[in-house]
């Protein structure tokens, strides 16, 4: 009687434990298709534009607009979503649309060394392949993207969403880091062939690390079960565009409006260096491959800390999430206002110290805007708010893209300016737009937003109905 007792106690005791490692079990291994993720974003935006731009002599606005096609492309996410809800796959909706989007994604790589060099030798058909291959890698992205959210969402409770997020979130920037390093060991300086034995490397790493995250992690629905999910989500989403009603939003409501700017100037203003930089370092220093593939590892654990320690932070304070967002975005712009004094002086001693206090106060701004943005929604219209903020974060990622490299064209390789003069101009108008962009953040009340007439969001809802009809 005292054994099984004993039995009986030891199970309770270790029941908790077990349920706790489960779910960190669970995260990480959400986590690890970001692992793909982190590592086609490294090479493309640390290593593929250097190469085109400055080695090959590619007009800098083509590539930062190649590189930046994914972005636009984010509207497919929706569509991708609404078909995976309402077509399984051997009983499964998310599973087969994530590893085929990953295989998209990553086999798009093998062929990108050789539109380099077409384009570095001025073929026109290098130049429409190139373009041709980044759509379809965006389109593999947005399948990815929405099958690993809705995955995340289906399997993990809300009150622990924003821990798995983090670790997503951690996982996708340490694997850029990661991939930084790789990425100097096997090409420190530029060849046809190093570049094509790096990119090979893709789809292993894009399609092994998506199946050791998601194999066996969504369960198989029975026929009865997916008969009843499809109706679950036709009922939810009937035919129709949400794009109506979120401009019906934006046009109404001033809260909306004003958080939208802030989103999109701030993600603008943080990432458009993010195309040049490493074109910066080889243009005004000097810079070897391997040295400008370092800043990916250096703004990245800044990122990295600045995350940690304001989730530390925001857990023991009362701190709220609006003045988390503007902290980290008026450190960003201090970071930026540095990069430029940087390379309007001359001085690489300033670089690094710029990179590093970039990424430190973008980490604060990641945990304050993305917080932001889950408590910018109304209850019955999340996915919509959601979509809404996602597509400012996604345009302005893309426009950081584009406005960057034509920046860098028409400044610099038209001879208008020198490099240092050019790039300090660039440098101190993302300055500008991050500051712009604090502007819009400080007139958001979170009060106003949630105090807004629900009978004016039954109209914008409304108007998504009515193209159904």
């Amino acid at each position: 009687m005292r054994g099984l007792f004993r039995k009986v106690t030891t199970m309770g005791l270790f029941r908790p434990v077990l349920g706790v490692l489960g779910a960190i079990l669970l995260a990480l291994r959400l986590a690890l298709p970001k692992i793909g993720v982190g590592w086609m974003f490294a090479l493309l935006t640390s290593n593929f534009n250097r190469i085109t731009i400055f080695e090959l002599g590619v007009t800098a606005v083509l590539v930062t607009t190649m590189i930046s096609m994914h972005n636009f492309l984010s509207p497919f996410q929706m569509i991708i979503g609404r078909i995976a809800d309402r077509r399984p796959i051997l009983g499964l909706r998310r599973t087969p649309y994530m590893l085929a989007g990953a295989t998209i994604a990553s086999l798009v790589f093998l062929v990108l060394p050789t539109v380099a060099e077409g384009m570095g030798s001025g073929s026109p058909l290098a130049f429409v392949g190139g373009f041709a291959m980044l759509l379809i890698f965006g389109v593999g992205l947005a399948a990815m993207g929405d099958s690993h959210h809705s995955m995340i969402a289906e399997r993990i409770a809300p009150a622990r969403r924003g821990g798995v997020i983090s670790v997503v979130w951690t996982f996708t920037i340490l694997s850029a880091i990661i991939a930084a390093g790789v990425i100097k060991v096997m090409m420190p300086h530029y060849t046809p062939e190093s570049m094509q034995a790096l990119y090979s490397l893709t789809p292993l790493v894009v399609i092994s690390s998506t199946l050791l995250g998601i194999i066996g992690i969504e369960r198989r629905l029975r026929a009865d079960e997916i008969d009843a999910a499809i109706t679950r989500a036709r009922l939810a989403a009937p035919p129709g565009n949400p794009i109506r009603s979120a401009i019906t939003l934006l046009r109404e409501n001033p809260q909306v409006r004003a958080f939208f700017a802030f989103v999109l100037l701030s993600i603008l203003a943080i990432f458009m260096q993010d195309a040049i930089l490493e074109v910066f370092g080889a243009e005004v220093f000097g810079m070897s491959v391997a040295e400008t593939t370092s800043f990916t590892q250096i703004w990245g654990g800044g990122v990295l800390g600045g995350m940690l320690l304001m989730g530390i932070l925001s857990s023991l304070t009362s701190i709220s999430k609006k003045t988390i967002a503007m902290i980290g975005g008026g450190g960003t712009a201090v970071g930026l206002g540095l990069l430029t004094i940087c390379a309007m002086t001359g001085q690489q001693s300033l670089l690094n110290p710029a990179l590093i206090f970039m990424g430190l106060f973008t980490g604060f701004f990641n945990v304050g805007a993305l917080a932001l943005m889950m408590e910018m929604t109304v209850e019955g219209a999340t996915g919509l708010y959601m979509g809404l903020w996602g597509t400012a974060q996604a345009f302005g990622s893309g426009l950081a893209s584009v406005v960057s490299g034509g920046l860098k064209t028409a400044l610099i390789e038209t001879n208008l300016m020198g490099a240092q003069i050019g790039y300090t101009a660039i440098f101190g108008i993302e300055t500008l737009v991050m500051v712009v962009g604090i502007a819009a953040l400080s007139t958001v009340s979170i009060a106003q937003f949630h105090g807004f007439n629900r009978a004016d969001l039954a109209r914008a809802l409304e108007v998504e109905a009515g193209a159904a009809a």
